[in-house]
């Protein structure tokens, strides 16, 4: 097994990142974990997180074991559309300006082959499916229908003809799919129902995913516009795509108000702790300098993510205990 270093190819542009991937062996873990991308996985955590609390609170009960199924099938949808852009990036090319400035890719460093990663695909695909097969059992096959159409836009991501990572609508997509659909579909497979108040939380858990991509965006913005990808940033410019990392990070704070408001529940305000670390993060990604140093900014909103989905959830238990 032939082991190879960072970077592996010399118009590589990830110094900042090496010392994370000393050595990459071919088809290793380590070389999976780059394709699969694990941090990214709180984006599909978090809004199960916030659904399951909101059903609890609702409910007064909750079924651990429809919720773990609900969660692992977000996970693997999750991780293939990380690996889908791994080695759909490579495909097309992504990486033969040499201006790229995003984290490695395993395909495009050949730590794992095209084949390699687009039957792992196939595997978590089928897990999924199965775990949406458990699924049934609770809410029928709709929730089947949700799951293929969650796994499909998650191929459509960075393949087929056009991807959608070619377009504007990577945001969008990524808020319905990680934000409406993943909160509210939660909350209906355990308790049978949608509320005003989880269509408000998934509208700012998906604003704080959605975020999360925007950074992507805006750090390779110079690189995508060589490459073809219209993204919102290529096609708002700097100004605009930092407008709407503002938004999509300020959104749900003013939201859990309109929630406390709206069920006349205080507890669910709790989230508004965090609003003095996303102001330091919108200072932050505003003076961040270009290229990889926004790779952190990505990190970052990630926990923030996470951190405000936990507190959304604890003001969601809280007020089921306080009556």
């Amino acid at each position: 097994m032939r082991a190879i270093p960072l970077p592996a190819r010399p118009e590589s542009n990830h110094a900042n990142v090496d010392a994370c991937f000393p050595v990459v062996r071919y088809g290793s873990l380590r070389a999976w974990g780059v394709a699969a991308r694990p941090r990214t996985l709180l984006v599909a955590i978090s809004p199960v997180l916030v659904g399951a609390a909101l059903g609890f609170e609702h409910a007064g009960a909750i079924d651990l074991l429809a919720v773990l199924l609900v969660l692992g099938a977000a996970v693997l949808v999750q991780v293939a559309t990380n690996l889908q852009n791994d080695v759909g990036y490579t495909v097309r090319g992504g990486d033969r300006s040499g201006t790229r400035t995003g984290l490695p890719r395993a395909t495009a460093n050949e730590w794992l082959s095209v084949g390699q990663v687009r039957a792992g695909i196939w595997v978590v695909g089928a897990i999924a499916f199965g775990f949406g097969l458990g699924l049934v059992a609770y809410r029928g096959w709709p929730v089947l229908v949700i799951g293929a159409a969650s796994l499909l836009a998650a191929l459509a991501y960075m393949g087929g003809p056009k991807p959608i990572a070619y377009t504007p609508l990577g945001e969008l997509t990524v808020f319905v799919f990680f934000g409406l659909i993943a909160v509210t579909g939660t909350e209906w497979v355990l308790t049978g129902s949608i509320r005003p108040a989880s269509l408000l939380a998934s509208t700012a858990i998906g604003g704080l995913a959605a975020a999360a991509l925007a950074v992507n965006n805006h750090r390779d913005r110079d690189h995508d516009r060589l490459a073809g990808r219209r993204t919102f940033a290529v096609i708002a410019g700097e100004a605009g795509s930092r407008r709407l990392y503002s938004a999509l990070l300020l959104m749900p704070f003013l939201l859990v108000l309109v929630m406390a408001g709206w069920t006349h529940s205080p507890p669910l305000v709790i989230p508004l702790l965090l609003l003095p670390t996303a102001i330091r993060l919108l200072h932050d990604f505003a003076h961040c300098p270009p290229g990889a140093a926004f790779n952190q900014i990505l990190f970052r909103t990630f926990r923030l993510e996470l951190g405000f989905a936990v507190l959304l959830s604890a003001g969601a238990l809280a007020t089921r205990l306080l009556g």
